[in-house]
């Protein structure tokens, strides 16, 4: 026992070593392309050049706009490596040389891109995290369209689906974010003036994605998504008179595969605003076993607990044939404050009401004041 605690406090004093080592992480984000996010980032490499900060640009997309292509003049680059893939030679960043030359801080731009086949990893925040992790400061950028959790909600706003996308952890982890706000009609102008994409391109955008409605509603998750990152901020820095009780939350799924979806991201969403812990339970009967459930829900319910862990949760498969007595049970055990579920169906819903363990889980979570969530 003696021994384990030793270990215990070794390990915690190492994670404080580590952080304290780790650089500093600033994202630029905005509500979509064209915002000026890479200009706000050039713009402040040669703010930090001037005072003598030792900066390089790791990676750079100015997308041929001149304004932000002027200022890369005078910023020292990192060359990108080159790497052929189905018989084309691509260029991506080259991580290993900007740990190597272990400048002070990097720009890196386009923080949700999916690199080339045969990188050391498969997506550009990763990197991101290798680089901050070696105790070089990061400044990068994203779109809030790119953001895990709210994924389904931004195609249901623009119909269009986005495949880069990054976990909400890696916002969560940033020291600074700073959100590019344009209004609906600034954006459309600089559309118009040719600032985001060349002439070809215009009308259909201004068909599609640039829209005053759709940009509207991108631009209020963004301000959102910014305002919960300096409310968790506060929670943590700003030290508290009254100890309020600490919120963790609890996803229960099914093999339901779009119910579950949404309850993931849905309650994701929820422990990101309140920057707390948050588990997703899947309560497996025996006749959801191995050898009795369709090939097709167990692929599902695979993916769908890959991405709860993608997204932070700490996932939890339980066997049991009485499914609400198992979430009253982990709930008390976890100390769980907020168990979401998702609505079901008509049916279903009438019989559970009518079971005497339904008033039970109701009165069991009375008791401890933790709270039921139905998600929609």
């Amino acid at each position: 026992m003696e021994a384990d605690e030793k270990a215990g406090s070794v390990k915690k004093f190492l994670d404080l070593v580590k952080k304290s080592r780790r650089g500093k992480f600033k994202v630029y984000i905005g509500m979509s392309a064209g915002v000026g996010k890479t200009y706000r980032m050039l713009q402040e490499a040669h703010a930090l050049l001037k005072i003598g900060i030792d900066l390089k640009i790791g990676y750079i997309e100015t997308h041929n706009r001149a304004e932000t292509h002027a200022l890369l003049a005078g910023i020292p680059q990192v060359p990108r490596r080159k790497i052929f893939y189905k018989g084309k030679e691509l260029e991506e960043m080259d991580v290993q040389a900007i740990i190597n030359l272990h400048p002070e801080v990097v720009i890196v731009d386009e923080l949700a891109h999916t690199n080339v086949e045969g990188s050391k990893n498969g997506k550009r925040w990763q990197d991101v995290a290798d680089i901050l992790d070696a105790g070089v400061s990061v400044i990068s950028a994203v779109n809030i369209q790119h953001l895990e959790s709210m994924n389904e909600e931004i195609e249901t706003i623009t119909g269009i689906p986005i495949t880069e996308r990054i976990p909400d952890k890696i916002l969560e982890s940033a020291d600074e974010i700073v959100n590019i706000d344009l209004t609906a009609d600034e954006l459309i102008d600089r559309l118009r003036e040719g600032k985001i994409y060349d002439q070809s391109k215009i009308k259909p955008a201004l068909d599609n994605f640039f829209q005053p409605e759709r940009i509207l509603q991108l631009r209020e998750l963004a301000l959102k998504e910014v305002a919960h990152h300096l409310e968790r901020k506060i929670n943590v820095e700003v030290p508290k008179q009254i100890k309020l009780r600490p919120e963790k939350f609890m996803a229960c799924i099914s093999t339901n595969n779009d119910t579950a979806k949404i309850i993931i991201r849905k309650t994701a969403r929820l422990a990101s605003y309140y920057r707390s812990p948050w588990i997703v339970l899947y309560v497996q009967r025996s006749q959801e076993g191995g050898d009795r459930i369709r090939l097709d829900l167990q692929r599902h319910l695979i993916n769908n607990l890959k991405l709860a862990t993608e997204l932070g949760a700490e996932v939890l498969k339980v066997k049991n044939e009485d499914v609400t007595e198992t979430i009253s049970r982990i709930a008390a055990e976890k100390e769980v404050t907020t168990i979401c579920i998702g609505k079901p169906h008509l049916k279903l819903w009438q019989v559970i009401m009518r079971t005497a363990i339904f008033n039970k889980l109701l009165k069991s979570i009375a008791k401890t004041e933790t709270d039921l969530v139905i998600l929609s």
